[in-house]
C-alpha cells in the first residue's frame, strides 16, 4: 500500500484549499485558524508551536514568539467574547449588568444596551451624561449606533440620581418616542430601566411600553 506523503507547501496544495484564493474567492470568515496562520507564515502547516515555527525561513525565537502571542490573544478574546454576553431574561439582569456603571452616581447618565437576536448582550454605550436634574438623550444618535452594531433589539438604562425611581412625564415621553421609532425600523425597545441606588424601576414589569 502505498504511503501519501503530505505537503506542507501553499504551492501544492489543491487550488480551492489555498488559503490565499480561498480568501479572495470566499471572504476571510470562510477560512479556518489554521488556513489564516498559513497565510501570516507563508506555510499550509498545522504545527503552532514556537520550536515548529522557527523552523521557517525568517521566523526567528522573536518573530514565532510574535505569533504565538497573537494566537493566544485571539484564543482569549473569542473566549472573553462568549462569556461577556450575558442573556436578558428580564429585567433583574438589566438591573444586575448595569449596577456598575449606573449607581453610586451623583449626576445623570442614559445608556442602551445593544442585544442580538438571542438577546445577548452584545453592546453597553453611554449616549449621554448630564446634571443632577437630568440628560439628553438623542434618538437619532442612539437609533444610530444600534443599527451600526447590527443590534436586534435595545434597552434603555438611565439613572436617577436622587433615588427616585418613579419616571418622570419626561422619561415616559422619550420611552414612547424610542419605543415607536424601533417598531419602524424592526429594533424593539425591550425595556427601559431606571436606576436607583439599590433598587430600580421597569417600564416592561409596569407594562408601559
Amino acid at each position: 500500500m502505498e504511503k501519501y506523503q503530505q505537503s506542507s507547501g501553499i504551492r501544492n496544495w489543491a487550488e480551492g484549499d489555498r488559503p490565499r484564493e480561498k480568501m479572495l474567492l470566499k471572504g476571510k470568515s470562510s477560512l479556518s485558524n489554521a488556513e489564516l496562520l498559513a497565510i501570516l507564515i507563508g506555510s499550509g502547516t498545522r504545527r503552532m508551536s514556537i520550536p515548529a515555527l522557527m523552523k521557517f525561513k525568517g521566523i526567528g525565537e522573536a518573530k514565532a514568539i510574535s505569533i504565538a502571542a497573537a494566537l493566544e490573544l485571539g484564543r482569549r478574546r473569542r473566549s472573553a467574547e462568549v462569556e461577556a454576553k450575558p442573556k436578558i431574561t428580564g429585567s433583574r439582569d438589566v438591573f444586575e449588568i448595569m449596577s456598575e456603571y449606573l449607581t453610586d452616581l451623583n449626576h445623570e447618565e442614559f445608556w442602551i444596551m445593544l442585544l442580538n437576536r438571542a438577546n445577548k448582550v452584545i453592546r453597553k454605550m453611554q449616549i449621554s451624561a448630564g446634571g443632577f436634574a437630568g440628560t439628553v438623550a438623542d434618538p437619532k444618535k442612539i437609533f444610530s449606533l444600534a443599527l451600526e452594531s447590527n443590534a436586534s433589539a435595545m434597552v434603555l438604562c438611565h439613572n436617577h440620581p436622587s433615588g427616585n425611581i418613579v419616571p418622570s412625564s419626561a422619561d415616559k415621553q422619550l420611552t414612547r418616542k424610542l419605543v415607536e421609532a424601533g417598531k419602524n425600523l424592526d429594533l424593539p425597545v425591550l425595556d427601559h430601566v431606571i436606576f436607583g441606588e439599590e433598587n430600580y424601576y421597569s417600564f416592561a414589569d409596569h407594562a408601559l411600553l
